[in-house]
């Protein structure tokens, strides 16, 4: 009796041991299999693989800009942040309080008109063309939004302001229109002295050029950043004593090159008109 209740009790002892085993085998294998899941999962086209949620996130992150989502941090890093992110050519360093300080104190619509038509030596729209007014709007947002506080992009306060003032301006009509005459011979004298003014100014053959566009193309890599001492443009102390050698000398100099300055910039595709167009365009920025 005494040998069956031994072994009874070697059993029970050798099941529970096994079972513990077992369990602890089971805790192991789901450890290294959580450990071995993959990071990501293959969605192909079609399957639904939780676009549902990325979109929801997608729409959450840019509800508050109101500029139909356009990702003003990627335009950014491929175009501006070459200047901003080191300060070349005298370019604000983004999230820099003390360089934005006066710029800032401008508001943000004349920041936005100096990103889309230029200013100094940053060339408009980044020297990218090619970006939208929105584009811009939505980099520009991102570039000072560390230094000021953004207005919700797409918005702007004209509206509003133009309809005050053309409620105002309406009791004014009665008045403008017994105006109408003395309006109507003004005018007739001004066009008048425009076309005798025509008439006798005649216009340089490079007057309708687009030497902006050619200056991004052909001029700004060295006139923006200074390289091989070329003059930056809108650098008035540069520009002053190469100004004073006359316009036919700098077109002569940009035609033909002049010390480390090739000729034509180095296109030679250029027309003398079309060179004569970038030299007009930069000159002007500092007259």
């Amino acid at each position: 009796m005494k040998s069956s209740k031994l072994i009874m009790g070697c059993l029970a002892t050798l099941g529970l041991t096994a079972g513990m085993a077992t369990a602890q085998a089971n805790v192991d294998r789901d450890a290294i299999a959580e450990r071995l899941k993959p990071a990501g999962q293959l969605c192909l086209q079609g399957e639904d693989c939780g676009t549902a949620a990325s979109a929801s996130a997608t729409a959450a992150s840019g509800s508050g800009n109101g500029n139909g989502g356009i990702d003003g941090a990627e335009i950014y890093n491929s175009v501006c942040m070459a200047c901003h992110e080191t300060g070349a050519a005298g370019s604000p360093i983004r999230g820099d309080e003390a360089a934005w300080a006066d710029r800032v104190g401008q508001g943000f619509a004349t920041l936005l008109d100096h990103s889309i038509n230029g200013i100094g030596a940053m060339p408009a729209r980044g020297g990218n063309p090619n970006l939208s007014d929105a584009e811009m709007e939505a980099a520009t947002a991102y570039l000072v939004e560390p230094v000021m506080d953004v207005p919700e992009l797409g918005s702007t306060d004209e509206a509003p302001a133009e309809e005050a003032a053309a409620e105002e301006e309406a009791p004014a009509e009665t008045a403008a229109t017994e105006e109408t005459a003395a309006e109507e011979t003004a005018a007739t004298e001004e066009t008048a002295a425009a076309e005798e003014t025509a008439a006798t100014d005649s216009e340089p053959s490079h007057a309708g050029i687009d030497g902006e566009a050619i200056y991004n193309q052909a001029c700004m890599a060295c006139h923006m950043t200074g390289a091989a001492g070329a003059p930056i443009k809108g650098d008035a102390d540069a520009w002053g004593a190469r100004i004073e050698q006359g316009m036919e000398t700098l077109y002569d100099h940009s035609i033909n090159g002049f010390n480390a300055m090739p000729a034509k910039g180095g296109n030679m595709s250029l027309s003398d008109d079309d060179v004569k167009a970038a030299v007009d365009f930069m000159v002007d920025a500092v007259q």
